[in-house]
């Protein structure tokens, strides 16, 4: 039912974390919400896996219906190994990093990517206020991009809404992950298209 609250045109993806309690203190969804969400919405779903030893469940998130899985950098060892594992269910893989992780850690796989997912919160609970470095180092990141003409593409996670969504559009950011941007409102649609309308202000804006 939340999901039907934001199915509008400009929605193409829904962005699923997944905690285990572990890597993030705290507990969310598994492969049955994904698997509904499949199901039951026409949304392509973006899973995020917030979670020690993602290889364990990477098989049951992709049979449940993602179409992008995304791992994160510190909590894996053989990153290589896992992106082809993801990319054997014929799905994108991704890599996040969180506020205080040097991009400096993606030199060997940025072009073994289909996304870059920076978390502009440190992960673990919605509402937390943007952490203020991370527009610099999407500059930083989109810079890299441009050096080495990459495909993937820029993902930015936490403390989004329509006062900052220009500022990170102009930074790089392609695709913004927006929870209580949005849902702390009950004119959700509205909410959306308020962002929306911030990212395209910025269009012409130089920071």
């Amino acid at each position: 039912e939340e999901a039907q609250t934001v199915d509008i045109p400009e929605i193409e993806f829904l962005h699923i974390d997944v905690m285990d309690g572990h890597f993030v203190p705290n507990l969310t969804m598994g492969p049955s919400i994904v698997k509904s969400l499949k199901k039951h919405t026409r949304f392509k779903l973006d899973v995020h896996l917030m979670i020690t030893n993602p290889a364990e469940m990477i098989s049951l998130f992709a049979d449940a219906g993602a179409d992008i899985l995304t791992i994160h950098q510190e909590e894996d060892f053989h990153i290589h190994r896992q992106l082809d594992f993801i990319r054997k269910f014929d799905i994108k893989c991704g890599i996040s990093l969180n506020p205080a992780t040097s991009l400096d850690t993606l030199t060997w796989i940025l072009s073994e990517v289909d996304q870059v997912l920076l978390m502009s919160v440190n992960p673990g609970f919605g509402g937390q206020k943007f952490i203020p470095s991370t527009l610099e180092k999407i500059k930083n990141l989109q810079a890299r991009r441009k050096e080495q003409s990459g495909k993937f593409v820029i993902e930015v996670d936490g403390g989004i809404d329509a006062k900052n969504a220009g500022s990170l559009f102009s930074a790089g950011t392609d695709f913004f992950v927006i929870g209580t941007g949005i849902f702390q409102y009950s004119d959700r649609p509205k909410a959306i298209r308020e962002i929306i309308q911030s990212i395209n202000s910025s269009r012409t804006l130089k920071i």
